[in-house]
């Protein structure tokens, strides 16, 4: 599941798709590896927390230490933490977000998440800081976010504006969560890109927890997916041609190099080449760059700058979640365990996506940001879809058969979306309702109530 180790010496196309191809994995060896963000807030007046501070984002770190976590360092900033295989990231505007070991079950997975969890409460509570655990800010306004010190996110910062209207709140405004999936070829990988691309909108749907912005209800169920159709086109969306005949880890190659970039890091430092071509510098290099070629671990850096709904690097990253609860948390990497780790429910969740025009996988993604689950793909609502999805997951969990300490196997993490998908009511569904109820047109309860 971990990026094999990538060099300094200059590459040709050959290595890249080579790099791609390292990924390969047999199914013996597959693990999953989950990640989440969450929103840290000011526990008396639901603030914003800067860097720095007694009790800012770096006192957050700092304090995480404690339990066996040690800094990772841009210069003498520190940006981020590990432990063993698992890394906590800063994000642009703050959010904490972990990204775990590679594991081999949901047990440990959720275990993982809840000792986390744990230890972020515990030093949150002596800073006075509290972690929110929605799809997009509730009440701040983009200005109010504070700018983390990373080198990459000024450059980012000032590049989005240019591509797209919303890039900014994608950095700055949203929370997700993630799965990594291994694969054991290029057949493998193809089938399971093709299938959880597809599927991903569904997914979206199934998550949707982001109803509010500034405020006030957004119009959209998943504000968080919203900003993604407004982000950057040349880095985000569904994708076609992975559905293309002979696709394989060559296109991919090719799209990447076709991703403009953001940067490159020379002597520990990030040079802006924001909007230029990968591919000219592999091939030409840059007159104001003379002599310089990227390297593989340049290569490896500019494949996490593009953004798809679901991408390769030597695993795949299912991308389309907004964060929830603990449960959600837990239910994500679940689900798609379930479809992707058993060869007949990867087989069956095909079955359900196949014969979609590729022209409707756009509208989709679209659709769903406002409708959630009331959405429709062709003569199923994706209500339908996604009760048939989660399923066709139960049924691969149950099949691989890992039990925990009372006997109880990984099927059991997927109740909540069980409940969502029967309903036809997602969290932001009932969130809206809360809103216009119970809290009478107040977010206020949000801060306390979804609170981590």
């Amino acid at each position: 599941m971990a990026d094999s180790k990538v060099d300094d010496r200059p590459l040709d196309f050959s290595d890249i798709v080579g790099w791609l191809q390292a990924g390969e994995t047999p199914p013996a060896d597959w693990r999953v590896g989950a990640e989440h963000e969450k929103f840290v807030f000011r526990k008396a007046d639901h603030a914003p927390v800067p860097y720095d501070g007694d009790t800012g984002i770096l006192a957050l770190m700092e304090g995480l230490k404690a339990y066996g976590w040690s800094g990772v360092f841009e210069g003498e900033t520190l940006i981020g933490l590990e432990r063993g295989k698992a890394n906590v990231s800063l994000e642009p505007g703050g959010q904490f977000e972990l990204s775990g070991a590679p594991l081999a079950d949901m047990h440990q997975i959720a275990a993982e998440t809840a000792g986390h969890l744990d230890e972020v409460r515990a030093v949150g509570e002596r800073l006075g800081l509290g972690f929110l655990g929605l799809g997009f800010t509730p009440e701040w306004t983009r200005a109010q976010v504070p700018v983390m010190p990373k080198g990459r996110y000024r450059i980012m910062r000032a590049y989005m504006p240019k591509v797209g209207g919303l890039g900014l709140d994608m950095m700055f405004r949203t929370c997700t969560v993630q799965a990594n999936l291994d694969f054991a070829d290029e057949d493998d990988m193809r089938l399971k890109f093709r299938t959880s691309l597809a599927l991903q909108p569904v997914v979206t749907a199934l998550f949707a927890n982001s109803p509010f912005v500034e405020g006030r209800p957004s119009g959209f169920l998943t504000a968080r997916a919203n900003v993604w159709t407004d982000t950057d086109p040349d880095r985000t969306g569904m994708l076609g041609f992975v559905f293309d005949k002979g696709f394989g880890y060559e296109a991919y190659a090719n799209y990447l190099l076709d991703v403009p970039m953001y940067f490159v890091k020379r002597k520990g430092a990030y040079v802006d080449l924001s909007g230029r071509s990968f591919r000219q510098f592999l091939t030409r290099g840059f007159d104001d760059l003379p002599g310089d070629r990227p390297s593989l671990k340049d290569f490896a850096d500019h494949a996490t700058t593009a953004f798809p709904e679901v991408r390769l690097k030597q695993y795949l990253e299912m991308r389309g979640a907004d964060v929830g609860p603990q449960p959600m948390l837990d239910a994500l990497p679940s689900l798609w365990t379930g479809v992707l780790y058993d060869p007949a429910a990867l087989a069956a969740a095909w079955d359900l996506c196949c014969d979609w025009p590729l022209e409707s996988h756009e509208r989709l993604r679209a659709d769903v940001t406002r409708l959630g689950l009331k959405a429709r793909i062709g003569s199923r609502t994706v209500q339908d879809v996604a009760r048939d999805l989660v399923a066709i997951a139960a049924g691969g969990l149950r099949r691989r058969a890992r039990l925990d300490a009372s006997g109880a196997d990984e099927a059991r993490y997927l109740e909540p979306l069980a409940e969502i998908a029967e309903s036809g009511l997602t969290r932001a569904d009932r969130l809206l309702e809360r809103f216009h109820g119970e809290w009478g047109g107040r977010i206020d309860p949000v801060w306390r109530e979804l609170a981590f």
